[in-house]
């Protein structure tokens, strides 16, 4: 279950079993949208995300325009067209001038000459080449047959997790949330839910990055200026307030970040407790976050969240150490029903 629906659309976009006809229906329309690639241009429809030119240089962003022209266009099976979607996400991303060489998304080098983007440190390659390529892959991948479970993700709230759920009585979970460290996922997503029109604005992307738990893109950073914690909602950790009052010594937005994350927290875990059966098992893969010089133990947090809500035989492995700074590790907590 996911509060985004560009992610609950891809998620089930994973799960779907694909036909030979919505594999011959992707060919057919590539082939379609590079047979006119020699005629005059057209002026196309491009998404309004801000500042597209840092994404993209502009015969690109034609080039890109009238293949999603030719996508929106064709008349095709919806498994083919959400195949054709994931296909031009993933070459849209490969062509655009960012880089995924630290945790956060950066853009890279620009020309000292010009406005557009150039990628200085990458070879000029024909965008249907890269469409052709990335199509193989995907298209193999979906003529992989898929074993028949029942799989479907869900459009809803973490922190109601019964109003969006079609049932009650889950065995088992698995999941890896947001961690505390004010990184924006949102941020990383906002091309594909532009093309695909899921926004159409940056108060858009905003405002649902303040409904996601650990949201801070946009305005979501802003609102936290004027968020009040609810004295009804109570961290059941020693040191927690400590910790949060000493990163509010060195940023009050940080550590009103910190407040609102474990108690949107707390919110899910007691409405976990509504939708597991009894004995179900949990596993939460998350990280732990430094702020200036004040470590954020996240996993003691959730573990004593956990146990205030009832779960019981918890246990902490820490299970790899990150790629950032050193005293950052990645745990896995494990906790039952009661």
């Amino acid at each position: 279950m996911d509060i985004n629906p560009f992610l609950v659309w891809l998620a089930n976009v994973k799960c779907h079993v694909y036909s030979q006809e919505d594999v011959t229906d992707v060919e057919t329309t590539l082939h379609a949208a590079f047979a006119t690639s020699g005629e005059a241009p057209v002026s196309e429809w491009t998404p309004p995300l801000f500042a597209i030119s840092k994404w993209w240089e502009p015969a690109t962003l034609d080039d890109l325009a009238r293949v999603w022209a030719r996508i929106r266009e064709a008349t095709i099976r919806d498994g083919a067209r959400d195949l054709l979607k994931v296909i031009f996400c993933r070459v849209a991303i490969e062509c655009a001038a960012v880089s995924f060489g630290h945790q956060s998304m950066s853009f890279k080098r620009h020309s000292a000459h010009a406005d557009a983007p150039v990628l200085l440190d990458t070879p000029a390659i024909p965008l249907e080449t890269v469409f052709w390529r990335v199509a193989d892959t995907i298209l193999h991948c979906a003529a992989t047959p898929l074993t028949a479970t029942e799989n479907q993700a869900f459009l809803g709230d973490a922190r109601t997790l019964s109003a969006a759920l079609p049932r009650v009585g889950y065995t088992l979970v698995v999941t890896s949330p947001p961690y505390p460290n004010r990184m924006s996922y949102i941020r990383e997503l906002r091309p594909y839910m532009y093309w695909l029109g899921y926004l159409s604005s940056g108060r858009q992307a905003g405002e649902l990055d303040w409904h996601a738990i650990g949201g801070t893109w946009g305005c979501a950073t802003s609102n936290l200026m004027s968020w009040k914690p609810d004295a009804a909602i109570s961290v059941p950790h020693d040191t927690f307030h400590e910790t949060v009052a000493q990163i509010t010594a060195h940023s009050k937005i940080l550590g009103t970040y910190v407040a609102k994350y474990f108690q949107d927290v707390v919110r899910h875990v007691q409405s976990l407790r509504d939708v597991l059966a009894p004995k179900a098992r949990i596993h939460y893969v998350i990280g732990n976050s430094k702020f200036y010089d004040v470590m954020l133990h996240t996993e003691q947090i959730y573990a004593a969240i956990f146990e205030a809500q009832g779960f019981h035989d918890i246990n902490i492995r820490a299970i790899r150490k990150r790629t950032s700074k050193k005293e950052l590790v990645e745990y896995v907590v494990s906790a039952s029903m009661s």
